[in-house]
């Protein structure tokens, strides 16, 4: 990498920074037994300033596991911003990593094509009791016999204090010292590959967490004043100093997926990255992802990036003339998990109000084109156009799921589906999402119908921990239901422990007979999709518009696969019986209602039913 600290060959450490505002930099070493904070370092050595704000040092003093950091202009001490690994969390020395010394077991692993994706979103420190790679690694056999081919870990890079969603990383190359050190989360990646599983990994590129960011102090050409995001200060894309900028989180892609041997990356929100660049950030990116994974340079080995991407841009998921992605693999579908949700739950409050007027027709768009939204105004997005023309894309460019942290984790109180639906409808939901075209995304304890809420929680110290509980109160404001400033001292504090120890997964409810029998159905879902449906998609076209919209709630829609097989699903969504059109050709693949099936005959349609058809 050009940033950081890197292990020469000879023994001999290298270390890089770019600190454009400082006048001088200097290195300081520990032995491992310095105070987080400390001003006292066993040696400190003068770093040499070069073009361009960088600061450079080769040394014999430091080896792996020399701890280190650097001081800014004889004053502030710092971590390196490209540190592998902080032992004692953010505002501590950084540890010089030899990314070199662990011996892999995964030399025959080339990973999945895309269309064998079924993913198993987790956060990993509360995903076990005992929480830590380790603890995933622990449930991996459990994750195989359900039937998912990839877990995509909510993000690991630094975060301040014992917990956090992830998502206010400051050290973005460093695994959090509170899952593991980074031989950790190398030997869960090779503990995946023996099984057939790939490892996906969120990253956020789009701000700095608010604490533990010291970038401000001496690289402030990091950021721009030009613009704002959701969370502060925006990064800076594509303006005089960005050269760097850009290299910095394109080396963190880069980092990730070769060091960790990770099998993609899931880019978060998007849409709040500002670039006006001729080269977007994110096509360059992707680009050079592609390019140094290439079969030229390596063995064949499938790459995945997947985009959350609130503007619904076509343009990041285009395929070429063989149907690979050119750039992204996939985005997150929140418009086929907002059109479900309105409708098994009639929820109206925030986004949800652009899918009220037709939930079941938006559905249906999505199952059929991709984005509901291709260009229509958005209400809750102040009437302003959104998205583009999906149409003629695969559907496996599009992740669908019925939970996923956002969308269970962003309510005030964390509530599952299982909470605000009944158990038919959810059946229903599944029986749809599992087996239809488009790779399905299911969140940690869903699959045995888990009623724990995920909340929103973090450990911030002192001077953000009021601040972001006054935040979580202001954003929830907006809905009716936490208008009033009493009702809002309802919601948890995010900074409370029992916060926290109410989210980490029970798993000794999935053994209990209700939530063993929606296990069973996770299983027997998952199995067909993977015997019957998965060896059909490669190849797959988009332009596939044909269904027909049988009444508010009732719809048949129809797919041809990529080996001519077709297939197709007659739904009701809802209450009423409905009488179908006459059954479509092939076998039926799978019912929600079997007896009905055999007492009425395929043409019956019984409330919240979902039939699948195959003629292959």
């Amino acid at each position: 990498m050009p940033f950081g600290a890197t292990r020469l060959e000879d023994g001999r450490v290298h270390f890089r920074l770019w600190a454009p505002a400082a006048e001088r930099v200097d290195v300081c070493l520990s032995n491992g037994n310095a105070v987080a904070g400390s001003e006292i370092d066993a040696i400190q050595l003068p770093m040499n300033a070069g073009a361009g704000g960088w600061f450079e040092l080769e040394t014999d003093c430091a080896s792996a596991g020399t701890r280190y950091r650097f001081r800014i202009d004889g004053e502030r001490l710092v971590p390196d911003p490209a540190s592998r690994f902080q032992p004692e969390d953010v505002h501590g020395p950084s540890e010089v990593i030899d990314p070199c010394a662990w011996h892999w077991r995964d030399a025959d692993w080339r990973g999945r094509p895309w269309e064998q994706a079924i993913i198993y979103e987790l956060h990993v420190g509360s995903f076990t009791p005992q929480g830590g790679f380790a603890g995933v690694a622990e449930k991996l056999d459990h994750l195989v016999e359900l039937g998912v081919t990839a877990i995509e870990l909510m993000p690991v890079a630094d975060f301040p204090g014992r917990r956090n969603w992830g998502y206010d990383g400051t050290c973005l190359f460093a695994p959090d010292s509170q899952y593991g050190r980074p031989e950790d989360l190398k030997a869960l990646v090779d503990a995946a590959h023996a099984r057939g599983l790939m490892v996906l990994l969120d990253v956020v590129y789009n701000h700095f967490g608010p604490e533990g960011n010291y970038l401000h102090v001496y690289a402030p050409q990091f950021f721009t004043k030009k613009r704002r995001t959701p969370w502060g200060a925006a990064i800076d894309f594509d303006g005089e100093h960005s050269a760097v900028t850009r290299r910095f989180f394109i080396h963190n892609a880069l980092y990730w997926l070769e060091e960790f041997h990770l099998d993609g990356l899931r880019l978060d929100a998007v849409n709040e990255i500002r670039d006006e660049s001729s080269t977007h950030l994110l096509t360059e990116l992707a680009q050079c992802v592609h390019e140094h994974f290439g079969q030229d340079r390596y063995p064949a080995r499938h790459i995945h990036l997947i985009l959350e991407n609130d503007h619904n841009e076509v343009c990041y998921l285009e395929r070429d003339t063989a149907a690979k992605p050119r750039l992204y693999a996939a985005q997150w579908n929140d418009d086929i998990h907002h059109a479900l949700h309105v409708h098994l739950t009639g929820e109206s409050g925030g986004y949800y109000q652009d899918y009220v007027d037709a939930p079941v027709s938006h559905l249906l768009r999505c199952l059929n084109e991709g984005f509901a939204y291709q260009g229509e105004r958005s209400r809750y997005r102040e009437d302003r156009p959104r998205g583009e023309a999906s149409g003629h894309l695969p559907h496996t460019a599009f992740v669908s799921f019925l939970q996923n942290h956002d969308q269970v984790g962003n309510r005030a109180f964390g509530e599952r589906i299982n909470a605000l639906a009944r158990s038919e409808q959810v059946r229903a939901a599944l029986a749809l999402l599992l087996l239809a075209p488009s790779p399905p995304l299911l969140f940690m304890g869903e699959e045995w119908g888990c009623i724990q809420p995920f909340l929103f929680f973090c450990d911030f110290g002192p001077d953000f921990a009021s601040k972001v509980v006054a935040g979580r109160r202001h954003t929830l404001s907006r809905y009716l239901q936490f208008s009033e400033q009493q009702s809002r001292k309802r919601i948890p504090n995010p900074m409370h422990d029992k916060t926290f120890e109410q989210t980490v997964l029970d798993w000794s409810a999935r053994d209990l007979p209700g939530h063993k029998q929606v296990l069973e159905l996770y299983r027997e879902l998952l199995d067909l999709r993977r015997r019957e449906l998965i060896p059909r998609l490669h190849n797959m076209a988009g332009e596939q518009k044909e269904f027909t919209q049988l009444s508010k709630t009732a719809f048949a829609k129809r797919w041809v696969l990529g080996d001519g097989s077709e297939l197709v699903c007659v739904s009701n969504l809802g209450s009423d019986a409905h009488s179908c059109i006459e059954s479509p050709p092939g076998l039926i693949l799978y019912a929600t209602h079997t007896d009905e099936l055999e007492r009425h005959g395929s043409s019956h349609l019984p409330p919240w039913s979902v039939v699948w058809y195959l003629k292959a």
